[in-house]
């Protein structure tokens, strides 16, 4: 395992219930720069936050695209960085980890159903092809790659804790180091935590729990999506009003 690797993993390892990590979102090498200086000790890119910064709707990034931009991501600052490369591409397991390596990143989040988040309700993956797909990119990657499990039943219209639970599952026996139920409901965060082994990332949503109080409820880490790239466009917003 790689110095980077080692450190990433460490991060999401005894973490205090009050005290979950935080991982920005960076969309590109300035971003990621201001985060570094900030303190924060790695980032995680958004693929939604990556694919606004190129001018593509959210999933619409060519592999080839992203794969430049988080590394050079990755090559900007030196704390590790973990990439969400959405469900990865239709690529072969070996594929997927050999870009990953290449553009340097120690991470990578790895989702559960078709079609981007914000279009009209893709399917769900089968949860055991899916499970297959993750444990190849673990037996590829060994210790190289942090594997973030995506589970999409809460944005695809599958309100079901039972079945979140059992893909969970699924994913960390097939080696994810950490699941991520993404945009699930503030109340069902506690019986998550019960229910699944290991890290688990939330996301946070503006309005709802503080980072701290995510933490309480279950979450080992807390990122952001493309949020931050929405406030700091929203910021440059104000800017430009100003100078009209």
């Amino acid at each position: 395992m790689t110095a980077a690797a080692e450190a990433f993993s460490a991060l999401h390892q005894d973490r205090a219930p009050a005290d979950p990590l935080v991982l920005p979102g960076p969309w590109d090498a300035a971003s990621a720069r201001v985060f570094e200086d900030a303190g924060f000790p790695a980032l995680a890119t958004p693929s939604a936050g990556v694919a606004a910064s190129l001018g593509y709707a959210d999933g619409a990034v060519p592999p080839r695209e992203m794969f430049e931009a988080v590394g050079r991501v990755a090559r900007a600052v030196a704390v590790p960085v973990s990439a969400d490369v959405e469900d990865g591409y239709g690529l072969p397991a070996r594929t997927l980890v050999g870009r990953l390596l290449d553009a340097g990143v120690v991470g990578c989040n790895l989702e559960d159903s078709w079609g981007r988040e914000g279009a009209a309700a893709g399917p769900l993956k089968d949860p055991q092809e899916q499970a297959d797909y993750l444990a190849a990119v673990r037996d590829v990657a060994g210790r190289e790659l942090f594997i973030n499990a995506r589970v999409d039943t809460y944005i695809r219209g599958v309100a079901d804790l039972d079945e979140t639970l059992r893909r969970a599952r699924l994913y960390v026996e097939a080696g994810a180091d950490c699941v991520y139920v993404i945009k699930a409901p503030v109340d069902v965060i506690p019986a998550l935590r019960d229910g699944i082994e290991g890290p688990l990332n939330f996301v946070f949503i503006p309005g709802g729990p503080s980072p701290e109080g995510l933490g309480e409820l279950g979450a080992t880490r807390v990122t952001f999506g493309p949020g931050l790239l929405f406030r700091a466009m929203e910021a440059l917003r104000g800017v430009a009003a100003e100078l009209r």
